[in-house]
């Protein structure tokens, strides 16, 4: 008789819950980030976020019907949270046709060839603005999506004026608001407010934000002297919206603290060697292709058996190791402008991943 075992994929939620719930959640988390971007530069960073979530939205349905035969896959929300965090990393004068075209990459590549979602291994978010910055390499890099003094409303606001005017308020001011950087870092403070309610909400917990950021932040420290240049709203949105993407990241606590500190040392190894812009991006879809090994070496102990910790501390070694390594190999790529590439045999095994589960068009 066969040994049958009943492989569930993440996320998983509370019985009290449901994935719809939990995908507004993060929306709510982000709307104070939009109404930034509104202070800023009026209505044009809301039509980004518009037309990527129109675009993630369509994609997801149309997709869904035509290739899974699911024609309410669109109603569990997950592809308005992709549209929205998708939106949330890009520039506010990114050009439309480009923003829509990432949408649906996001979707397609990101979620809907391995079967849709909680069977995704990467950030859906995060591959769409990889498609995007390959395959529109001049938009994406271009000076004027990101400015443009035409447009803008307020570039910064004195919150704190009665305080003062001083260094100290300046920089309190700045945590506030400040017109600089994608559309979603405008404000640190409601970056980080929209974090205490998931955390508040439990859609997300605290180790992999508090591991990233506390070896990030000791790595920033030890290496002062080669002055790394980040963007702080980057890091936090990365750290608490895209890191812990449920699907796509670590789902024991322990493997939660391994994978945000992993995360904070590929990110850091990239600021340090160029990498100017990508680092996040870089460093997060990096540890999610190890997202399963790592759930493996760090899982509790069964009642009733005891750790291999020879063998824990063998998958250990392999697994930072690995890490190191493709790190170093995706900042070589980077810094060759061969990236592309490494995009296209991914597109490639996407495919023969899709074609090999059997999926196909169902036309009824």
């Amino acid at each position: 008789m066969k040994n049958e075992q009943n492989i569930q994929f993440p996320p998983f939620v509370n019985a009290r819950d449901n994935v719809r719930k939990v995908m507004m959640d993060v929306v709510i988390a982000l709307l104070p980030c939009l109404a930034m971007s509104y202070l800023a530069f009026g209505f044009i960073p809301l039509l980004v976020v518009l037309v990527a979530v129109g675009s993630t939205v369509a994609t997801e349905f149309l997709f869904s019907s035509f290739f899974l035969g699911r024609k309410d896959s669109v109603s569990d929300g997950s592809a308005i949270v992709t549209g929205v965090l998708l939106a949330m990393t890009l520039a506010p004068f990114t050009p439309l046709y480009v923003v829509a075209f990432g949408g649906a990459m996001a979707v397609i590549f990101g979620k809907l060839v391995f079967g849709g979602l909680g069977r995704n291994f990467l950030n859906p978010a995060l591959v769409g603005r990889e498609f995007m910055t390959v395959f529109f390499p001049a938009a994406m890099t271009s000076g004027a999506i990101w400015f443009n003094k035409e447009h803008l409303n307020y570039s910064d606001l004195n919150i704190f004026g009665a305080f003062g005017n001083n260094g100290i308020v300046e920089y309190l001011n700045s945590l506030f608001f400040k017109a600089s950087g994608a559309i979603g870092e405008y404000s640190i403070f409601f970056i980080v407010l929209g974090g205490v309610y998931l955390l508040v909400k439990r859609r997300i917990s605290w180790h992999i934000p508090f591991a990233l950021l506390v070896v990030f932040f000791v790595m920033l420290w030890i290496f002062e002297g080669s002055n790394p240049r980040f963007s702080m709203g980057g890091l936090l949105l990365g750290t608490i919206f895209m890191a812990t993407d449920m699907p796509s990241s670590a789902s024991t606590k322990g493997g939660k603290l391994y994978y945000g500190a992993m995360i904070a040392v590929v990110a850091m190894i990239c600021i340090l060697n160029g990498v100017r812009y990508e680092y996040m991006s870089y460093s997060i879809l990096l540890l999610n292709v190890f997202n399963r090994p790592i759930t493996l070496t760090f899982q509790p102990r069964v009642w009733g058996k005891k750790h291999d910790w020879f063998r824990i501390l063998g998958r250990f070694v392999m697994i930072t190791g690995s890490i190191v390594g493709l790190t170093y190999i995706i900042i070589f790529l980077h810094n060759h402008d061969c990236i592309k590439y490494l995009l296209f045999a991914y597109i490639v095994g996407a495919i023969l991943y899709f074609v090999k589960k059997g999926y196909s068009p169902k036309w009824s």
